[in-house]
């Protein structure tokens, strides 16, 4: 299929799916078809869009299961403007397990409840499993057999990442302390030196 064809038929496609679609996903959808592009042509066409959408309000962006057409994080202020509802306000208990569980998966509620110092309320996990941000993956071998509880690919997506080597790292952490003194990190190591 021609390039130039293929290019808005993904454009519409990615405007209309809510979720991330990947190269192979792109590929299904045209089975069948007599002028049916190969995966190279639709690579190719979507390294066309991103550079396409480079200088515009929107980007294709690539995260863990695909790639999606979003509006750029610079137009934040005024798109959302658009909508009454104020997005989702998380606890700080909640967002440190999500931190703890992406830093140090595979982790049990016991593990997370030691670092942490309190105990995870049922309520933190329940609603961390209900965003797909976190899934059993299993069961550690000691006794008790507790849940060992890991990210998701909706993790990755949500916050924009390929992969969990996109996490800022501890360093990077700790330089948003000065800037945010409210939110302190210790790490143990560093503390004891």
């Amino acid at each position: 299929m021609d390039i130039d064809k293929l290019k808005p038929i993904l454009e519409a496609l990615f405007a209309a799916s809510d979720k991330p679609l990947s190269v192979n996903q792109l590929f299904e959808l045209f089975v069948g078809d007599i002028d049916q592009p190969s995966k190279d042509e639709i690579r190719k066409a979507i390294e066309d869009l991103t550079e396409k959408y480079q200088h515009g309000g929107f980007e294709l962006k690539q995260v863990a299961s695909g790639f999606r057409l979003q509006v750029k994080a610079d137009y934040e202020t005024w798109v959302t403007r658009l909508w009454e509802q104020k997005p989702p306000r998380y606890s700080r208990a909640l967002m440190e397990t999500l931190a703890l569980i992406a830093y140090r998966q595979p982790i049990t509620r016991g593990e997370i409840e030691d670092i942490r110092g309190v105990s995870v309320s049922t309520n933190i996990v329940r609603t961390l499993e209900e965003r797909d941000w976190v899934k059993s993956l299993g069961h550690k071998e000691v006794p008790g057999r507790p849940t060992l509880y890991g990210t998701t690919r909706e993790f990755l997506d949500y916050f924009n990442l390929k992969s969990l080597n996109e996490l800022p790292t501890l360093a990077e952490i700790r330089d948003l302390d000065q800037f945010n003194p409210e939110f302190t990190f210790e790490d143990k190591e560093v503390a004891a030196n």
